[in-house]
């Protein structure tokens, strides 16, 4: 069967995985999903991400975050372009998420980036996500 949208499938398996307090959930690889663990990564929302080889496309094993006190670090996620809608912006109209307190990733010529290092950069793109 194939899948429509592969991003919005990674982040309701990672939602999913926080809500039960999974160590890690694994994810099929691409280039674009490692890109999207390499940004909540730099913004502290997972510990780490690793991609496993098999003989097929691969697994993206991404190792969720949780406090001292085994509470959520990320407390939601929501997919903002989709393939039926896509969503662009322009560096100027970069939307905050919580006020500041999540973040979202963009998809720029740059490659994927977090809404504050598109802003510094001047960038504007695919608003794929937000995360909070």
């Amino acid at each position: 069967m194939s899948m429509s949208d592969p991003l919005a499938d990674m982040l309701t398996r990672i939602r999913n995985a926080n809500m039960v307090r999974f160590e890690s959930v694994d994810i099929p690889h691409s280039k674009m999903k490692a890109h999207l663990a390499e940004v909540l990564k730099k913004e502290g929302f997972i510990n780490d991400y690793h991609v496993i080889e098999d003989d097929k496309q691969g697994v993206l094993r991404v190792d969720l975050r949780y406090d001292n006190e085994n509470r959520r670090v990320l407390t939601g996620l929501r997919r903002m372009s989709k393939p039926g809608c896509r969503v662009y912006v322009k560096n100027d109209k970069i939307p905050k998420v919580m006020s500041g307190l999540g973040i979202g990733i963009l998809s720029t010529s740059k490659g994927v980036v977090s809404d504050r290092e598109a802003r510094a950069l001047g960038l504007g793109g695919e608003y794929i996500c937000e995360v909070w």
